[in-house]
């Protein structure tokens, strides 16, 4: 009972503790704050120059490599087309050249007629006239060569109805009086008959004519073609970039500006197409060239020979070959650029 009715006594605080502990802590170093990252001005000057800014349109897809390869195959076959009309022309032009030089005197042999006293008589008559260069009659031999290839080996003309020729080459075409040789050489000559070749020289400028006019319009097809591809490739590349475009057209930015950027996306991608399409066009034009002089003598070489002379693109050809890379790139960019104004168009 006595211990329960003594008073207990309260447990004072230590006060001599906290001080001590508010010394300790006074004594820790402060915890400094981490410096901020100081932001980077922006370039100015020469450096924002230099900063390349994003393109609108994708460099590199596969859309884009796809149209490469279509605009270079598009590019090949209208350079063919140009070097193709090209030696057609040139051939057709030195057919006539030497067609309108030349005069035929054909004498067929009659019964009781001295085929070569009329023949000396034709060439007499011939050499008279202004603007002739030279009058050979051909020989046995030369009228031979000229049947054998469709008569066969071992002509025997004395027994056969053939007629003779008198080749007449012209110094000067426009000196010459061809209604009044053709009349004189009917009067004088039995059997004889005056051909200036009129026929031929107008059927070659007909053919001449028609293979410029259809190689203009593979021409047409081809780089028609290549347009077509072009819009689909435009409509493609802005449909994938739509939110850019869009977000660019709402915000002020003028339409020449967008379609400035996709003009020169295109006139990249068809100068590359254009030109990989060129030199591979000339390439054949090299190795066809090649081929037919190195084929000398062979049945098909001749024969080309015989058709077209030499057959070897000129020098007109390859400013054509490279004309048509120049207009492949400009078609290219300018389609691009009316199909984004068209697109825009819309929009508004």
């Amino acid at each position: 009972m006595a211990d329960t009715d003594k008073p207990q006594k309260s447990k004072a605080p230590d006060v001599s503790v906290r001080p001590q502990k508010r010394a300790e802590k006074s004594k820790r170093p402060k915890r400094r704050p981490a410096p901020k990252a100081k932001a980077k001005p922006a370039p100015q000057g020469e450096d924002a120059k230099l900063r390349p800014a994003a393109a609108i349109v994708p460099p590199q897809s596969v859309a884009g490599r796809a149209l490469t390869l279509v605009v270079a195959i598009m590019s090949f076959l209208a350079c063919l087309t140009v070097g193709g009309v090209s030696v057609v022309w040139d051939a057709a032009d030195a057919w006539q050249n030497d067609l309108v030089r030349e005069i035929t005197i054909q004498i067929r042999p009659a019964e009781g007629v001295d085929m070569l006293r009329e023949i000396d008589k034709a060439v007499a008559l011939a050499q008279e006239f202004s603007g002739i260069g030279s009058v050979r009659a051909l020989s046995d031999a030369e009228t031979k060569a000229l049947l054998e290839p469709w008569l066969g080996d071992g002509l025997q003309l004395e027994g056969l109805p053939v007629p003779r020729l008198i080749q007449i080459t012209l110094a000067d075409p426009a000196l010459l009086n061809l209604d009044q040789l053709r009349a004189t050489i009917r009067q004088n000559v039995t059997g004889a008959s005056v051909d200036d070749h009129s026929v031929w020289t107008s059927r070659l400028s007909a053919m001449a004519g028609t293979v410029v006019a259809g190689g203009f319009a593979i021409m047409v097809l081809v780089l028609g073609s290549m347009v077509l591809s072009v819009v689909f490739a435009t409509q493609a590349a802005m449909a994938g970039n739509k939110d850019v475009v869009s977000v660019l057209h709402f915000v002020g930015a003028e339409d020449s500006f967008i379609a400035r950027e996709f003009q020169r996306h295109f006139l990249v991608l068809g100068l590359k197409g254009g030109v990989s399409g060129g030199l591979v066009a000339i390439v054949c034009f090299v190795l066809l060239d090649t081929m037919t002089r190195q084929g000398t003598g062979q049945v098909s070489s001749d024969q080309l020979s015989a058709l077209f002379g030499s057959v070897s693109v000129s020098l007109p050809g390859y400013f054509g070959v490279f004309g048509v890379v120049f207009l492949v790139a400009v078609l290219t960019a300018l389609t691009s650029g009316l199909a984004v104004k068209a697109h825009l168009a819309k929009v508004d």
